[in-house]
């Protein structure tokens, strides 16, 4: 469609081994995110929205060609960037909008006072202020993560390490550092994406897992959906990895 920037988007689940293999070749091919922090990481929390019908979960479970979903994310539990984020999908192709929020509106939000969508004048806005009104979109869970990026220039090129994978529970504070979680995947696997927007550099391609390699969909949304009813105190969170961060 004219005027949208879709992007390709490949995933791994990989192991710590992997991940040491590969980020020894990397710097051959690209450098480090300068955004990320001396440690090469930042902290990614998003708060994830559903409608009454859970469509965004169900249609990724299903693998429906086409499909969106929305989030609220911030980074290092910062309010100083906060992102409205529509990721669109279709099939391998990524599309991602986005529209800057001030805490305010978050809270309004999560107060169920929508109104301040409206007023926003901002678009993308506005479609979320439809989305919770008629087709009763809520918060639904909040993914943390820490990830590890790496860009490259030509072809537009990101490779993201995303790495203790959780669930947050017992509320939706995005700014709460000290929120509960639990981890969604064993303690030595990541989720890898690799995302380019014309084509993929050989000098980059080679250095990928191979073909063989386990080539997933993973939706971190999912995964913290299927870990919540794990979360509450009943018998059924007996070996879950409690974290707080």
């Amino acid at each position: 469609m004219k005027g949208q920037k879709w992007r390709h988007e490949l995933k791994y689940l990989i192991n710590l081994p992997d991940w040491a293999l590969l980020v020894s070749r990397l710097p051959a091919a690209v450098h480090r995110d300068p955004y990320a922090g001396e440690d090469g990481e930042y902290w990614i929390r998003s708060l994830y929205f559903d409608d009454w019908w859970n469509t965004a979960y169900e249609e990724k479970d299903a693998g429906v060609l086409t499909r969106k979903k929305y989030r609220i994310r911030v980074y290092n539990c910062s309010d100083e960037r906060i992102l409205l984020e529509r990721k669109n999908k279709y099939g391998p192709y990524i599309w991602k909008q986005s529209a800057k929020m001030t805490r305010r509106q978050v809270e309004d939000v999560l107060d169920g006072n929508y109104d301040c969508l409206l007023e926003s004048g901002d678009p993308l806005l506005m479609e979320f202020y439809y989305e919770c009104t008629s087709r009763i979109m809520r918060p639904r869970v909040i993914v943390d993560y820490d990830r590890e990026p790496w860009v490259l220039d030509s072809g537009e090129v990101r490779i993201t390490f995303d790495k203790h994978v959780r669930a947050g529970f017992g509320e939706f504070d995005l700014f709460n550092p000290d929120l509960p979680t639990a981890e969604t995947l064993p303690a030595d696997q990541m989720i890898m994406e690799v995302k380019f927007t014309e084509f993929l550099p050989r000098t980059v391609k080679s250095i990928l897992p191979p073909r063989a390699a386990e080539l997933t969909a993973a939706s971190k949304y999912v995964l913290c959906c299927d870990a919540a009813p794990r979360l509450f105190p009943t018998d059924r969170t007996e070996g879950i990895q409690w974290k707080v961060r």
